[in-house]
């Protein structure tokens, strides 16, 4: 997909693969320890293989292609894996829409790197593999969101080009039917 010379080899970009998987719920994780939130649920692996890789898959099919029922995954994972083949960051996106702008657009959900991944060219990476995937489903505009304490992201995501708005979050539990 996209590489950049780390110095020592090349690191690369790519689509997140089934054996992947344990790798990802672990940056869940310290993604979730960064930003102060709670937990992943425990049964995070079993929920994000089937929204990576489609129900019912067996794991050989290409991620982000149709799975065994011809659907495309809800949503898509791309990987910053070192030289050393280790993973130290994801990305993930799906698709979603504006009632406003009565457009599609992709939803950026998820962009992190490990503390010692940060500031090596991984970032825009990532952010080129996001982008050529809102292309690829011919959407023209990608959003996100980052907490407000976190001024290092705003800055790269500021040195993109990217524009904020000021807008709180929030949720709401819906008790089961």
């Amino acid at each position: 997909m996209s590489d950049r010379d780390g110095g020592d080899g090349r690191a690369a970009v790519r689509r997140a693969r089934a054996e992947d998987l344990g790798r990802i719920v672990e940056l869940v994780a310290e993604h979730a320890e960064y930003e102060k939130a709670a937990p992943p649920t425990p049964d995070l692996a079993p929920r994000l293989a089937i929204l990576l890789f489609g129900e019912g898959a067996r794991g050989d099919e290409l991620p982000g292609r149709p799975g065994p029922g011809g659907e495309l995954p809800r949503l898509r994972c791309f990987v910053a894996e070192l030289p050393d083949g280790s993973l130290a960051g994801y990305a993930t996106c799906a698709p979603e829409l504006s009632t406003w702008d009565g457009v599609a657009y992709l939803h950026m959900d998820c962009l992190y790197l490990t503390s010692t991944a940060r500031g090596h060219g991984l970032g825009p990476l990532l952010i080129d593999a996001v982008r050529a995937e809102a292309r690829a489903l011919g959407l023209t505009e990608i959003q996100w969101q980052t907490p407000a304490w976190n001024e290092g992201a705003i800055r790269f995501y500021d040195r993109l080009g990217a524009t904020s708005k000021e807008k709180r979050r929030y949720t709401l539990p819906v008790d089961p039917a």
